[in-house]
This record gives C-alpha cells, structure tokens and sequence, in this order.
C-alpha cells in the first residue's frame, strides 16, 4: 500500500520535471539568440567618422639667436614751415596717413604775393630800360650790336675817308710842285702853299681818325649799358623767382608718406621756421633695436633673416632683415645694438612697441610638423592632441608643441614623419574610432 503510494509521488515528479526542463532550455536558448542579435546590432552601428588627412613632414629647422627690443619708426621728421607768418589752415591729425607732398598746413601768403608782384613790376622796368639803352644806339629789340652801323660811327667815318682823300691829293700837289721847284719852273712861295695844304690835310685826317674811334667808343660804350640793362633784367627776374618760391613756401607739404604723430599748431598761431608744425612717421618698413648680447654678435651680419613678435599679435610673427650693426660694445650691458626693417604694409606693428626677436643663425636641426588643423587643444587636460590615422583607425596620441610656421606647427615628440594626422572632425574623434578619408 505504502510502496504503491510512493511510486505514484515520483512518477508525477518526474512527469513534471519532463515538462520544465525542456522549457528552461528553450528560454536559455531564446536569451542566447537575442544577445547575439544585439552584438551583430551593436558592430553594425559603429559609427564610421569622415575625416581629412595630412602628411606629418621632416623639416629643418634653424637656429635663433633671441633677444627683445623696440620698435621705431623708419624716418621721423619735425616739419617746420620754411617761412614765418600766421597760420591760416590745418589739413593734417594725428594718426592720419598723408602721402609725399600732401599739404599739412598753410601760412598766409598776403606779404607773399605782394613780394611777387613788386618783383613782376621790376622785371617791366628792366625790360624798358634796355629798349632805352638799344633805342639808343639804333637797335632794334634784341638786335646785334655792329658799331659799322651806328650813325653817328657812319657819319665820322665819312669824314674820316674824306680826310684821307684830301690828304691824297694834297700829298700828290705838294710832291709835284717840289719836282717844279727843283727844275725853277715854279716860284718857291707856289710851293710853300701846297706844302701847308698838305700839312693841313694830315691834320684833318688825325682829327677825323680820333673822332671816329671816340665814336666807335662811345658806341660800345652804349652797348656796354645795354648788356647792363639786360643784366638788370635777369636780376629782376631772379627776385622774380625768389617772390613765387616764398609764395610757394606758405604751403607746407608733407616730405614723405607717413602717419601724422603730432600737430601742436593750430589756426591763427603765428610760427616762425623754427616752429614744428606736425611730427610724421615713416613706418613702412618699421625699425626694431634689438639688444644682442656680445657672445651672439660675430653669428650676427647683414641680411640675416628676424622674425618679431609683439604681445598685441601674439598669433603673428612679422619677418625682416638685419639691417645695421653698431661696431661698438656697450660697456655696461655688455651687448650691441642691431637694427632691422621689418615689413609693415598693414601698420600694425607701432612705433614704441616691445617686441621678442629671433635672429637666424648658422646651424639647426630636423624637426616634424603638421597642419595647426591636426592640433586639438583639449581643455580638460590642458593637452594637446593629435590622432593618427593607421588602416582606418584613429589613434590618439599626446603631443608637445613648438614653434608654429606658416600654418603648421612643430611637433616636439608623439608624432614621427611621414605618419598621417587627422586634420577634421577632431572633437569626434576618440582612441580607436574608425575613420573614413576624404
């Protein structure tokens, strides 16, 4: 009775067993089969990043000799009005650009003008007293001067051939009458007459000689007082041209292109050639005076390439060239004195400003760099970061940087050449994303 009971409890236990246990298969089964569904969902849905790429690149990199100094200006220059008077007229402000010759101020030109005029007037008399002096001798205007010509020198000439002529025939009466005496066919007192005529000719002649050369005389004499006249001309045409050149000086202009400083005069001052009326710059190119110290100077010549920088660009460097080098050492601070241009087409670099200096020099070393793009700043960490790309991987690397270069920046150590760096998409990129390139 007790067995047959006992036997009926394990039969149904393990009917019940029968049912259960396939079911608990089936549901591990089941589980199995949707973890792995949602690990093949999990890998298709990997996000793929679409990235552009860059080539790190070995380059060389010069050595620099640094050192701080000043900015200054190209040319400064005070300009001062090179005539005195009042001031009717300010063109220029500070910090404006005017170009060369451009009209900074002006003076009154009232007493100028005057000057100018008087003179004009002198140069008219001037002109009247040479048709005077030519009228004088029978010129006409600009004529050239012949004495043959002048009626008065015509008219002793006239008499002086006369008196030779008379002469002639006196001599040749005086000879033939002293051949009659010799032969007594003529008295002696016929002769004497002839002779005394004779004698008397040669007297005129002398006379009419000297006269006609104190004509001729007194005719370049004239002529002398024409050269005078037209003397006076061109000295009154001089002052002439000194009145326009002081009229023209009112005007105060500027001597090169440049930005105005200062201008500490205004209108009704009166001022004098001393007086400054405004303070330009030149500063294009722009000077820096760089401070080197006495071991770096032999490694400093002309034409050596200078970078600069200045705190108000700080993500700029301006380059120029050496272009002087003081001989002498400071004794004091035991350094020279350097001077180069620096382009500053954009006038941002000022006159005054405190500026870093490198100084190429001789020598270097290789280093890597890649675009500033490549670069990713992270502020968390205070680090910087780069990924490079290996079979479609991104793989993040920490990197010190150095100097930054036409758009690239130098890589101290994290990243060798020739690797290729991420240059896009940074923020979205982590260790072991994959990348698809652009």
């Amino acid at each position: 009775m007790n067995f047959s009971k006992f036997g009926r409890s394990t039969t149904v236990r393990l009917f019940i067993l029968t049912l259960i246990i396939p079911a608990i298969f089936a549901a591990c089964n089941r589980s199995e089969s949707k973890t792995r569904e949602g690990n093949a969902n999990t890998k298709t849905d990997e996000q793929v990043i679409t990235v552009t790429q860059a080539k790190a690149e070995s380059r060389q990199i010069p050595s620099f000799i640094q050192a701080t100094g000043s900015l200054i200006a190209e040319e400064t220059s005070d300009i001062a009005p090179k005539v005195a008077g009042k001031v009717v007229n300010v063109s220029a402000n500070v910090g404006q650009f005017v170009s060369q010759g451009a009209v900074i101020a002006k003076i009154d030109d009232k007493d100028a003008l005057l000057r100018l005029a008087e003179a004009k007037a002198g140069v008219t008399q001037a002109i009247a007293a040479v048709r005077q002096a030519e009228a004088r001798l029978g010129l006409s205007p600009n004529g050239t001067f012949n004495a043959s010509t002048i009626p008065e020198v015509r008219a002793a000439g006239a008499n002086y051939d006369q008196a030779l002529a008379e002469l002639r025939q006196a001599e040749a009466n005086e000879q033939r009458y002293r051949e009659l005496v010799e032969t007594g066919d003529v008295a002696l007192i016929t002769y004497e007459q002839f002779r005394t005529t004779r004698d008397t000719a040669r007297t005129r002649v002398n006379s009419a000689k000297q006269l006609l050369e104190s004509t001729v005389n007194a005719a370049k004499q004239n002529n002398q007082a024409i050269k005078s006249a037209q003397a006076g001309v061109e000295a009154a045409r001089t002052q002439v041209g000194t009145a326009e050149q002081a009229v023209v000086d009112t005007v105060v202009r500027a001597p090169f292109s440049g930005y105005v400083s200062a201008r500490p005069v205004a209108v009704g001052e009166y001022v004098s050639s001393a007086s400054i009326i405004a303070t330009l710059l030149r500063t294009n190119p722009i000077k820096v005076q760089i401070q080197v110290a006495e071991a770096d100077v032999p490694f400093v010549g002309l034409g050596r390439g200078v970078a600069i920088q200045v705190d108000a660009y700080k993500d700029r460097n301006f380059g120029g060239r050496v272009t002087s080098v003081n001989p002498s050492i400071d004794p004091n601070s035991r350094s020279a004195v350097v001077e180069a241009q620096i382009e500053n087409g954009d006038n941002a670099l000022r006159a005054g400003m405190f500026a870093t200096v490198k100084i190429t020099r001789d020598g270097g070393s290789l280093g890597v760099f890649v675009p500033k793009e490549a670069v990713l700043n992270d502020q968390s960490t205070q680090s910087q970061r780069v990924f490079v790309i290996v079979e479609g991987v991104a793989k993040l690397r920490t990197v010190q940087v150095g100097t930054e270069e036409s758009g690239t920046i130098q890589i101290l150590n994290g990243v060798a050449a020739d690797e290729l760096v991420a240059t896009s998409n940074l923020p979205q990129l982590y260790e072991g994303a994959k990348v698809q390139v652009q």
